[in-house]
């Protein structure tokens, strides 16, 4: 969320949705204890914050040792331990090795079917050194190897029954004991008809042209709503409200928004990347597609938080990269900079993701509090002019509709028409995220979205005092209602509506 420039200069708006909210009292976090180091001498240093480490350095810390696997600067909250993407184990200090596996795998379930394959799905297991990989069995056979919590098997036989169980693994190769067994059974010979979830319908989306598309080839336009920042309002993302939002909703995209400072993720981010995780698990159970927002905001200079933009997305792709119901939102809403800087930004962390997962679309946020450039008094051209040098990526844009007019329309139109756009932020308010709604100006920008299929997600799913948050205020402390209208403000039952109407996901 942004307002213009003068205003924002002024200190009359805020300079992004959320900025300055007080956290709900009735969620807190609070950082887990470090253990504690030394516990046997060791031929190797131990791991301290601050410090710069190479791939190959290796470290002591908490009585084992450990392998520096992707070079970077140490933080607080980034003990070897807690970051498998950047420590790999060897042991303990005293020369012995880890010897507890894993968790087993919960939540075996199947996600899909056709004539000649079954899509498995599982809850993440946990591990005292950290989770590598999974192994698949098929009738007690072996048959992959995946490092997400999905898998599609094919090359099977129509209308047979097959039971599929996953165990995990971790760095040393210790393998947990098996998950509970799942038996799922092929469709015809005469094939089956796509999913009935978004996710299952379009598979995994790509951008081709300006447009996005599903596993078809087809343009489409998702629809759905945005996370408030998890350190404030992660009470309204349960099992209820997230059912509500994907049956009775009939959403097909949830944003999962993750604020980088203002007392989120760099406070603890072994914490918040695990509750990234939990709601990936959980919006992929639903059908959903899953949209990680790096939510970025204060400084705007996405830079400042580079190195621990590398290490999220790193973990993120490497566990979630099998999954196809996936986007990721790099830079929520950069601003005080130019677009060059945005570029350099994106120019260095794609290739990061890349490296992990090389299929997933990839958001770009704009300049101006993603506006094209607009509340900075540029515009697309500088996009345009300048784009970023990779493949498979987007574009974003936000507005507020009270605050936002033709001006801001008239540049999503424009810009449409020359790169790939996606709405990942919008209020049907002021730019505050508060005030009254605009409705009607509203309704023109979803009308232009729907004309061009440009995806649109709707801030915000909580219970906020702020007008734009769709719940009234105790709905989430109180386990909902979820359902229906009867615990929606204004702006939460005009964008239930629009979100509930059908969607047109071409298939052939």
């Amino acid at each position: 969320m942004r307002g213009s420039l003068s205003a924002l200069l002024a200190g009359a708006l805020l300079a992004g949705l959320g900025h300055g909210l007080a956290p709900s009292p009735a969620f807190a976090i609070t950082s887990a204890a470090a253990p504690t180091a030394g516990v046997r001498t060791s031929a190797h240093p131990q791991w301290q914050p601050n410090t710069s480490y190479t791939a190959g350095t290796r470290v002591s810390y908490g009585g084992k040792e450990y392998e520096c696997l992707q070079s970077h600067t140490s933080l607080t909250g980034w003990e070897p331990s807690s970051t498998p993407a950047l420590w790999k184990s060897l042991g303990d200090s005293g020369g012995g090795t880890d010897t507890a596996a894993p968790s087993a795998p919960a939540g075996l379930r199947a996600t899909g079917t056709t004539s000649s394959s079954v899509s498995l799905a599982w809850n993440a297991s946990t591990d005292d050194v950290g989770v590598t990989g999974y192994v698949m069995y098929r009738d007690g056979a072996q048959i992959a190897t995946t490092t997400g919590t999905s898998h599609t098997v094919g090359g099977l036989s129509p209308s047979s029954a097959y039971t599929f169980t996953v165990r995990a693994r971790d760095a040393v190769g210790n393998v947990s004991p098996a998950s509970e067994a799942l038996t799922a059974t092929t469709g015809s010979g005469g094939g089956t008809a796509p999913g009935t979830t978004p996710a299952a319908i379009n598979g995994r989306l790509k951008v081709c042209g300006v447009k996005l598309c599903n596993q078809y080839g087809k343009p489409v336009q998702l629809r759905g709503m945005s996370s408030h920042g998890l350190q404030w309002y992660s009470q309204c993302l349960t099992d209820g409200s997230l059912d509500a939002l994907a049956t009775d909703w009939n959403s097909d995209v949830l944003r999962i928004s993750l604020y980088v400072q203002e007392g989120g993720y760099e406070t603890d981010p072994r914490r918040y990347t695990d509750r990234v995780h939990q709601l990936i698990e959980m919006a992929t159970a639903r059908g959903m597609y899953a949209l990680v927002d790096w939510h970025q905001l204060t400084p705007g200079d996405p830079h400042h938080n580079l190195a621990r933009a590398k290490t999220f997305f790193t973990e993120i792709a490497q566990r979630h990269r099998g999954k196809t119901n996936l986007l990721y939102d790099i830079a929520n809403e950069p601003n005080g900079v130019s677009w060059a800087r945005i570029k350099s930004y994106a120019e260095q962390l794609i290739p990061v993701i890349r490296a992990q997962d090389p299929a997933t679309p990839i958001l770009v946020g704009t300049h101006g509090w993603g506006s094209l450039g607009i509340s900075d008094g540029r515009d697309e051209t500088d996009v345009i002019g300048n784009p970023v040098q990779a493949t498979n990526i987007m574009y974003t844009f936000h507005f507020y509709a009270a605050s936002h007019g033709q001006e801001y329309l008239n540049a999503l139109d424009r810009a449409s028409d020359r790169i790939p756009v996606f709405v990942t932020e919008f209020g049907t308010q002021e730019a505050s995220g508060d005030g009254p709604n605009n409705f009607t100006r509203t309704q023109q920008y979803l009308d232009l979205m729907a004309a061009k299929k440009i995806s649109w997600v709707n801030w915000n799913f909580s219970d906020d005092e702020r007008s734009g948050a769709v719940f009234k205020a105790g709905v989430c402390g109180n386990n909902g209602p979820w359902t229906g209208t009867a615990s929606l403000k204004p702006a939460g039952v005009w964008i239930r509506d629009r979100i509930r109407t059908p969607d047109s996901f071409p298939t052939a």
